[in-house]
């Protein structure tokens, strides 16, 4: 799709145009002009539809001044980036049959009002159709937005954007089309297009740098792990970031396997290896100035005759021993090796990010991520790039009077606590391989996939996370 800034709407035509209304029917920038060509019925049409202006509300009408058709949305009583993200989004699915569309959306007065326009819109006219044989893909071509004078913005929207989609696309790819190998394949062809260093590790590496706790969760799975390493590094970058990704491309539960119903959406595993993926696309393709070290390890949890047992122990790369008293609580021990190796690199901050635990979904819902941190500065950073990116996380306590819940009599620790609190036990167990480095770990295992289209938000895997990683990365990159 080409997006295009044209400083007036007079200069505009096309299949559909998108205007933007305020609550009680308060013209937005150039609706009241197209309101008044389309004459007085359109009141008593609103009327009919109880169309007021509503956030998200819809109203879509014969087209007039050289558009063929018109598309009035509602921003409630007043826009800022997360509604125009959201009504952009929607918007963008409505536009889908359409090729060439225009909108004034663009013209609302606050910051960021072409980037968050772009990016909603992009990431409405989202679908996964690989697997359809009509997949019925959105027709547009071409996006007008009016009065915008900042390319800048658009480039930005559209980079958070493609880095989001290209997240989606991983989540939503059945687990048979991205075994380990592929998802390497993948990260490579990216690195290379992109200028991104990387390492990919099979098996025997695997062990040989005692990536014990990938191992361990690899060892029923007959299509073998990759731990995948990637380093973005700009000249004149002062600070490093580190993103680790919990990759478990399929699981089963291993022997301690999930019921029937448990296994449909667990493709949707690996969402925290996407996410790293999107983001360091998105950040490659601003060319932020800031060095990002991106760990994925990959491997499915499955039940073959070689899988782990529960009570057996291994070692993960920071030398510290653990008891698998649980196989499905096994992302954790990916992440331990993953977190292992970027505190040995001793960057300015870590985060991890991972579909974790069930009980952060019971706290916290779907839409809410978990965030907990190792302090106020590490959790209040991603927290702030959070609310400028418009994605929901709440800070949890790790409570360190809970850790000795996870004490093992014949290990260092045992890789689950009792029934309350699993997802702070969880961070606490993460908090052991992190070396006392600034750590953020981040649950999306409500937000990373949705139960239906919701604004720019597509069913299926989201790629929650990205657009807050890039504004991370951005308050931490060298002027």
């Amino acid at each position: 799709m080409d997006i295009i800034v044209k400083p007036d709407l007079a200069e505009v035509s096309g299949d559909l145009l998108v205007l933007p209304v305020f609550k009680d029917r308060s013209w937005g920038p150039g609706a009241e002009e197209v309101a008044s060509a389309l004459g007085s019925w359109l009141d008593d049409y609103f009327d009919g539809l109880d169309f007021s202006g509503k956030v998200g509300q819809t109203a879509a009408v014969p087209g007039v001044n050289g558009f063929g058709r018109v598309l009035f949305v509602g921003l409630g009583d007043e826009a800022d980036a997360d509604v125009l993200r959201k009504v952009s989004g929607i918007a963008g699915r409505a536009a889908k049959r359409y090729e060439k569309v225009a909108t004034t959306l663009s013209e609302i007065d606050i910051d960021g009002a072409v980037d968050a326009v772009t990016y909603g819109f992009l990431l409405g006219q989202y679908k996964f159709g690989k697997y359809l044989s009509e997949p019925k893909l959105a027709k547009t071509t071409e996006l007008v937005l009016t009065g915008a004078d900042d390319e800048g913005e658009v480039a930005h929207g559209e980079a958070v954007a493609a880095g989001v989609a290209m997240a989606r696309d991983l989540i939503n790819e059945p687990a048979g089309g991205k075994k380990p190998e592929v998802l390497a394949d993948i990260a490579t062809d990216m690195a290379g297009e992109l200028g991104i260093d990387i390492t990919v590790y099979d098996r025997d590496q695997i062990e040989e740098e005692r990536f014990g706790g990938l191992l361990a969760v690899s060892l029923g799975a007959t299509n073998p792990p990759r731990m995948v390493v990637m380093n973005y590094r700009p000249e004149g970058a002062e600070k490093t970031l580190a993103l680790v990704g919990k990759g478990i491309v399929f699981d089963s539960g291993g022997l301690s396997i999930k019921p029937a119903a448990g296994l449909e959406t667990m493709k949707t595993d690996m969402s925290g290896a996407a996410v790293v993926f999107g983001t360091m696309r998105a950040i490659a393709t601003l060319g932020l100035k800031v060095n990002v070290m991106g760990i994925t390890p990959l491997t499915e949890n499955m039940t073959g005759g070689a899988a782990q047992r529960p009570g057996d122990i291994f070692t993960a790369r920071n030398g510290k021993t653990v008891e698998v008293l649980n196989t499905d609580a096994e992302g954790r021990l990916v992440l331990a090796d993953g977190l292992s190796l970027a505190a040995e690199h001793k960057p300015d901050l870590m985060v991890d990010i991972a579909t974790l635990t069930g009980a952060c979904m019971v706290a916290l819902g779907k839409k809410v991520a978990g965030l907990f941190g190792s302090d106020d500065d590490a959790a209040g950073q991603v927290e702030a790039a959070a609310r400028r990116a418009g994605e929901k996380v709440w800070r949890m306590p790790v409570e360190k009077e809970y850790r000795s819940v996870l004490d093992s009599p014949i290990a260092d620790l045992k890789n689950i606590g009792d029934r309350y609190g699993g997802a702070i036990t969880a961070a606490l167990f993460l908090a052991e391989f992190t070396d006392e480095q600034p750590w953020v770990h981040l649950d999306i295992a409500g937000p990373a996939r949705a139960d239906g289209d919701d604004g720019y938000i597509a069913k299926g895997g989201t790629g929650f996370a990205v657009a807050t990683l890039v504004a991370l990365a951005e308050d931490m990159t060298s002027a």
